[in-house]
């Protein structure tokens, strides 16, 4: 399969903790569970791409602009409701993959890009929070990667609307990204 599922930071701290998304990001509990179940069922390389933080790092550029959240061994870190079930039931499996990330986009300081490249994939299908920050963050460095991208509409959501509207406009008008 050439195209994997990249969920990012569907977290406690993200829906309804320390930094939450709030209502829209409660509303797309059952589209993003159902389309990761989808993926993951279907043997496409699924990977829960997480913001992880440390308590008292005054050093991350974060720092200044949030509250502390997703803080290691935290029950903000643990993804929201029933994708975390479905993440235990099948975190076991070959094509699960969990992966910590400590800036927006799922690609810096990390091997995600080898990830996908040994596995042949050439579409990221992306979903989770915020739209407008790590989803567009790792859009962009997706795109700038040679990926094709697919962005799940009703699976994304962010705690600023405008952001999110006009997050959704840029994937598909400057990464040509298809918008599901």
């Amino acid at each position: 399969m050439t195209k994997a599922l990249l969920n990012i930071d569907y977290t406690n701290d993200f829906v309804t903790g320390a930094l939450p998304c709030g209502q829209p990001a409660i509303d797309i509990e059952n589209e993003i569970t159902a389309i990761t179940q989808k993926f993951i069922e279907e043997g496409a390389f699924t990977v829960f791409a997480i913001d992880l933080h440390f308590p008292n790092d005054h050093y991350h550029p974060e720092t200044e602009l949030y509250p502390p959240h997703n803080i290691k061994g935290t029950e903000g870190r643990e993804l929201y409701g029933k994708l975390n079930s479905l993440y235990k039931l099948n975190a076991d499996k070959e094509n699960v993959f969990w992966m910590d990330k400590t800036r927006y986009s799922a690609f810096a300081g990390t091997d995600l890009e080898l990830k996908l490249r040994e596995r042949g994939i050439q579409e990221v299908h992306l979903a989770g929070v915020c739209t407008d920050i790590c989803v567009l963050h790792t859009a962009v460095d997706a795109y700038n990667k040679g990926f094709k991208i697919a962005v799940y509409e009703k699976a994304t959501a962010s705690f600023n609307e405008m952001g999110h509207r006009w997050a959704l406009e840029h994937f598909k008008s400057s990464m040509n990204a298809k918008i599901i």
